[in-house]
């Protein structure tokens, strides 16, 4: 390691050791942040933070006032529906018909804290639906914490790399997974965290017909709603539309996020979407566990009411009023976080510029999208090194090791809390990196 890096060599180091990091490329992304955290308190210097994928702009004001209205009416004092407040329950439908094309009923629409509980929750049921059902399939690479959720329920997963599989390949992998009859669910997020690879109509199309097949649930984690910006999925009831497995198999769940399409994160609101089909299936093997058959009864009365009894009632007056101004027309959400596609396509050549290369790069033979992350690499080092080394340089990203990608040459770079004025900083700090690697 060079000693005239642009963080004092020494400093790094003393937090490092402090914090008992043996390896800096294997940190969490929490464990990350600390560090980085350390680091600018003591130097003063902004890193070009590209760890956490944390919305970097204002909320939506439609949803603050709302909620600041609902607090002055007293709504804290009050429980809210487990399965949520009936406003948001028509929107949440009415988004779903609007930009996904979709007709779910607004029984089946229900708000989580965060969709990080709408999975938890999903694994939590699905897993007792049938006795041999007891694994979820993630079709990689993903969120960590998704098999984090797992191993603390003690629930069985398997996983494979689904970008040496893309297009029609999709389908015998898949199958050779799925065939067992082991699988209750699958899991993938679309845009892709932390790849931003979206899966096309054909791959669509495979996972579910396969999963109807095999009578898998298919879990689908929209985070990234309609950020695919190459094609314009902001007018509501017209096409193109959000793409979904939906439209392939009846038995689904959409994880839709308050947190980056409206920049809600910090109110933990999110939205489950289970389809009539699934909501309506009964099973036996359910009773054991909550004493009724129906999914949708088990998962509402059941797994959410055990969870939390629902989620915050102030915040659902702020979701019910984004969605109504979104439904309505009134409020584009997507023209709003255009910016994070804007500032990847800039960011995403600072480094290319200076010897860095992209991971993944194309949804089969189209070039990916500019969004909320890309990935880098740079030669002869492997992810974890690649980490450890930028720390040096004012710069701070995941490796993809820990999202199950098989690349592990490579990192996750998150572009929404670099602001526009560190643009110089950063082609200073990635030229300066190339001149003493390249």
């Amino acid at each position: 390691m060079k000693k005239d890096t642009p963080i004092p060599f020494e400093v790094v180091e003393k937090y490092v050791e402090q914090m008992g990091l043996e390896n800096v490329g294997k940190a969490s992304i929490r464990e990350i942040k600390r560090l980085v955290d350390f680091i600018e308190e003591e130097t003063g210097e902004r890193y070009i933070r590209m760890e956490m994928g944390i919305p970097g702009l204002k909320p939506a004001a439609v949803g603050v006032e709302a909620e600041k209205a609902a607090l002055d009416k007293g709504v804290a004092a009050i429980y809210p529906d487990i399965d949520g407040k009936k406003g948001l329950k028509k929107e949440i439908s009415r988004f779903v018909k609007l930009f996904m094309n979709i007709e779910v009923q607004p029984h089946g629409c229900i708000p989580t804290v965060g969709s990080m509980q709408g999975s938890f929750a999903t694994f939590m049921t699905v897993t007792r639906m049938k006795k041999e059902k007891d694994t979820i399939l993630f079709l990689d690479p993903g969120f960590p914490v998704h098999k984090q959720q797992c191993r603390v329920q003690g629930t069985k997963f398997d996983s494979f790399d689904v970008y040496n599989y893309r297009g029609e390949k999709l389908r015998d992998k898949l199958e050779s997974h799925l065939k067992d009859g082991n699988v209750a669910a699958l899991l993938y997020s679309n845009p892709n965290n932390p790849s931003w690879i979206c899966f096309t109509e054909t791959e669509l199309k495979i996972i579910g017909e396969l999963a109807t097949k095999y009578g898998v649930v298919v879990i689908e984690d929209l985070a990234y709603f309609a950020m695919d910006f190459r094609q314009d999925l902001s007018k509501p009831g017209e096409p193109p539309y959000q793409p979904t497995v939906a439209n392939y198999t009846d038995q689904y769940v959409l994880l839709i996020s308050s947190s980056k399409a409206f920049s809600y994160a910090g109110q933990r609101i999110g939205m489950m979407v289970i389809s009539d089909t699934l909501f309506a299936k009964r099973s036996k093997d359910l009773l054991p566990y909550y004493g009724m058959e129906q999914f949708g009864r088990a998962m509402v009365f059941g797994t959410m009411y055990a969870l939390s009894s629902g989620t915050a009632h102030s915040p659902q007056y702020a979701l019910e009023a984004m969605l109504k101004a979104v439904n309505d027309g009134v409020y584009d959400f997507v023209d709003v976080v255009k910016e994070y596609g804007e500032k990847a396509k800039i960011m995403k050549k600072m480094f290319i510029d200076n010897g860095f290369r992209i991971v993944y790069d194309k949804d089969e033979d189209k070039p990916l999208a500019d969004g909320f992350y890309f990935t880098i690499s740079y030669p002869g080092f492997t992810g974890e090194k690649l980490i450890e080394a930028l720390i040096y340089y004012g710069i701070s990203a995941i490796s993809l090791a820990i999202t199950g990608s098989e690349r592990l040459e490579g990192l996750r770079a998150c572009v929404s809390l670099v602001g526009r004025d560190q643009f110089p900083d950063l082609e200073y700090r990635v030229k300066k990196f190339h001149e003493h690697h390249g």
